[in-house]
């Protein structure tokens, strides 16, 4: 059966815009291939959570499939030897938290050199560090809690998700600008020092904003700062470290994709472009949003490998200055 001419120029006028459609996706894209993303913890984590909302985005704005190979263990170790034992043709990358680059290679003997083995590409979202009390703390800011503290010397101690983090680091400086005697009590992980803080055996602690959030708009726990530049987009009413006169208590940290240091330059610039737009999407950030995290702030591959040195080295004046001493 013949076709109908009449048809034949609506016939072209799709064809035109499925090409013109493939194209724009293969410019947004580095590839056509399914893209493997190591994850360097086990699933169901925070990295896990971002990597999941980043890949559906990414297959909505570029169709490129993800895989994710979960790596745990060794302080990210194993995941990165992973990434640098696969070909650096951007088939296979890293999902990674930062402080695997920035603050465990200070406190765990790691195989890999954080600023010479492997390359940063691009962040997709932001975690922002909070000061949280217990509620029956008898403070409702940093002031109070210092004058409660001074009041009960060598009595009270500060939680963290674990020695050498933002966590231990935070804490420990707040206590000497303060003039405090807190002892540090070290957990593994937030979930198990968030019960001890809420069940009253020990007051504060410096946590990530996105396992404290829920337990702060439940009631149970009481923000006192939050330790980051800006005030937190969750938590608008309460004011910064910096805000309350403690300005060196600034951290945070990011989610975001590495490659081997074998990967070509223009290569990484390609995937940066292909990330950020998808990590610009409102539909992404709302989703980022609602398990507590903070909206991304694009950068070049340049500025996040200056981002990633500048806080490597802040860590290692602290980890020098408080003797935390490195664990095997």
């Amino acid at each position: 059966m013949r076709s109908n001419p009449l048809f034949r120029p609506l016939r072209h006028i799709l064809f035109a815009a499925l090409a013109a459609g493939a194209a724009l996706a293969n410019a947004q894209a580095w590839t056509d291939k399914p893209v493997k993303v190591i994850i360097p913890a086990p699933s169901g984590g925070s990295i896990d959570v971002v990597g999941r909302l980043f890949a559906e985005q990414l297959q909505a704005d570029a169709g490129i499939t993800v895989i994710m190979d979960y790596k745990p263990g060794a302080g990210g170790a194993i995941a990165v030897q992973a990434l640098r034992s696969a070909p650096a043709d951007g088939l296979t990358l890293m999902l990674t938290s930062s402080n695997v680059l920035v603050e465990i290679p200070h406190v765990m003997k790691t195989s890999f050199d954080p600023l010479k083995d492997v390359k940063p590409i691009a962040t997709v979202a932001r975690g922002a560090v909070v000061l949280v009390a217990n509620t029956s703390v008898p403070a409702q800011d940093v002031a109070s809690f210092v004058t409660y503290a001074k009041a009960n010397p060598g009595k009270l101690s500060f939680a963290s998700y674990s020695a050498g983090t933002a966590s231990h680091y935070a804490g420990l400086i707040l206590n000497q600008k303060a003039g405090l005697d807190l002892q540090h009590v070290p957990f593994p992980g937030s979930p198990p020092a968030l019960v001890q803080v809420m069940g009253g055996q020990i007051p504060i602690m410096f946590d990530g904003m996105a396992t404290s959030l829920p337990q702060i708009r439940a009631g149970k726990l009481r923000p006192l700062g939050v330790a980051s530049a800006t005030r937190s987009v969750h938590l608008p009413q309460v004011p910064t470290l910096a805000e309350q006169g403690y300005g060196e208590v600034t951290y945070g940290g990011w989610f975001g994709f590495i490659a081997s240091s074998a990967m070509p330059d223009e290569l990484i610039a390609r995937i940066n472009a292909a990330i950020v737009k998808s990590a610009s999407s409102p539909r992404l950030a709302e989703k980022l949003a609602n398990a507590g995290l903070e909206p991304n702030v694009a950068m070049t591959p340049a500025q996040l490998a200056q981002v990633v040195k500048a806080d490597f080295d802040r860590n290692l004046a602290t980890v020098k200055a408080f003797d935390i001493k490195l664990s095997q």
